[in-house]
């Protein structure tokens, strides 16, 4: 194996970091105004997810990214111009 010493990412860890970065990506497409906005909110909602959610509550992890991709297939559309065009919406799922 590598020796990096850090541990392998799970599957699913493996989504959450490839839905980030997509959509980091895809908020390259948009305004610089627009891209400021959409990384600070990305980035935040990310930090607020791995800090609330529970790391062992697979079902809601699995409706969160269900939920992110559907709104990142959105970003990602000539028609989305930032976020106020964005159907984005603030769950409050809490560690139980």
């Amino acid at each position: 194996m590598g020796g990096s010493g850090k541990a392998r990412l799970s599957g699913m860890q493996k989504q959450v970091l490839a839905l980030y970065r997509g959509f980091l990506r895809a908020a390259r497409s948009k305004s610089p105004e627009e891209r400021t906005r959409i990384e600070a909110f990305v980035s935040a909602e990310f930090r607020r997810n791995s800090s609330q959610v529970d790391r062992k509550n697979f079902l809601y992890i699995e409706y969160l990214l269900r939920r992110g991709k559907r709104q990142l297939d959105q970003l990602k559309s000539p028609d989305t111009v930032g976020l106020s065009s964005l159907n984005v919406e603030v769950s409050h799922g809490e560690k139980t």
